[in-house]
């Protein structure tokens, strides 16, 4: 065995045994020790920064673009929304504990459910620091260790996060392989850490399509994964215009770099002559390219064609797909050959459009007249998530608390036995 291997399987034995404890804590003590947590890196803010500097430094020099640096830096605004996100996470309710649908049996049994942490979690994403402490926060208040893996490029920022959030572990009495970084940025690390699957009960990636499809190729243990946020808005043939535009503004232009963005927009034949111009030109003043089919490029010569590879691309810039449809069909079609199950907007003032829609597209969120922008965890009231599933085993959409635990059957008998 190689010193590597020793090295990650020792992370991932002590994360079992450090998760074992974790299931003792009450509410008040995670609280108390995530309070903890946002005071000390407050106290360490200038350690932290020093570290992050090392990476921004090695940034520069390997060239990374402006828009990737930004992500890089742990600026006091960043420092500040890491330690506001811990004290939101401390005052959410404990899902830990929780007991539903507790019945008697006829036998006399008293039989119901209890909601448990999930054990030890896996993380492997990339670039933003900020997402150690959020991840971490979660884990910890859900009553799971875990085990992150960030970027090469952000590797000294991750490890002076962990330290510090390790000594707070510690200082509170609590073992402090429940939050653990691994320590090199060697890919073998992430391909031994997958094949632990006696220790490491669930992987979460994050980052891009190619990230994300070699963890679900290569882990021997369940993964719950987001390859990509492929989202479609339709406007019907019943739509309030007025409410449209601003809707499909903001879907795109927000955050377009973000997975909850617009990347596609079908438009009922009915309106497209009257409307699309008037979308266009919308679009236009906020700098977003068009990409459109033969119908719509003919109502408004601006849009550029879409090549056959622009159709269910991520692009995650100023750009942005356009297709004229027949019917609510045929935009059931589009988003079911395109879609990445991520969002799905209807944009109709007739009800019965409005529930079939609901009804039969397949995505983690189905949206009538609302932005795309909605499906975040902090924005649906779950406070907090740690990443947003496209599959539906274990959870489907956004990873609040809740769906950090499972549940266990639980029993109470007066000595029955079965006959």
């Amino acid at each position: 065995m190689s010193d590597l291997q020793n090295t990650i399987v020792d992370m991932a034995k002590g994360a079992k045994k450090a998760a074992r404890t974790l299931v003792s804590l009450s509410s008040t003590a995670k609280n108390d020790i995530l309070l903890h947590m946002a005071n000390s890196i407050d106290a360490k803010r200038i350690f932290i920064q020093s570290e992050n500097q090392k990476d921004l430094s090695a940034g520069k020099e390997k060239g990374l673009s402006d828009a990737m640096l930004d992500r890089l830096e742990l600026s006091d605004n960043v420092i500040e929304s890491m330690m506001n996100g811990l004290r939101e996470v401390a005052a959410l309710g404990d899902p830990v504990g929780e007991i539903e649908n507790m019945v008697r049996r006829p036998n006399g049994l008293m039989v119901g459910r209890m909601r448990i942490p999930l054990g030890v979690i896996g993380m492997i994403y990339e670039s933003r620091p900020n997402v150690t402490v959020d991840a971490a926060t979660l884990c910890l208040k859900a009553g799971n260790a875990i085990i992150l893996r960030g970027g090469s490029e952000a590797i000294h920022s991750n490890m002076a996060l962990a330290s510090v959030l390790q000594e707070a572990l510690s200082s509170q009495g609590v073992d402090s392989d429940a939050i653990q970084v691994i320590p090199v940025t060697d890919r073998e690390a992430v391909t031994l850490m997958l094949a632990q699957e006696e220790y490491i009960d669930l992987i979460i990636p994050r980052g891009g399509e190619g990230l994300i499809r070699f963890v679900a190729e290569t882990s021997r243990i369940p993964v719950l994964k987001h390859y990509k946020g492929v989202c479609h808005i339709y406007v019907d043939s019943d739509a309030d215009l007025a409410k449209a535009t601003p809707i499909l503004i903001n879907s795109k232009t927000q955050r377009p770099g973000v997975c909850n963005a617009l990347e596609g927009v079908l438009i009922h034949q009915s309106i497209a002559t009257d409307y699309l111009p008037k979308f266009a030109e919308a679009m236009k003043q906020k700098g977003v390219i068009l990409l459109g089919c033969k119908e719509s490029v003919g109502i408004v010569p601006d849009i550029t064609p879409a090549m056959d590879s622009d159709w269910g691309s991520e692009f995650l810039d100023l750009r942005l797909c356009v297709k004229v449809v027949a019917d609510m069909d045929e935009a059931f079609a589009y988003i079911d050959e395109y879609g990445s199950r991520h969002t799905e907007i209807i944009i109709t003032e007739n009800y019965s459009k409005a529930q079939r829609f609901i009804a039969e597209v397949d995505a983690s969120a189905v949206m009538v007249n609302a932005s795309t922008r909605f499906n975040d965890g902090g924005e649906l009231g779950l406070g907090a998530e740690i990443g947003i599933s496209t599959t539906k085993l274990h959870a489907y959409g956004p990873m609040g608390l809740k769906e950090l635990t499972t549940q266990k059957f639980i029993v109470y008998g007066q000595g029955q036995v079965r006959s």
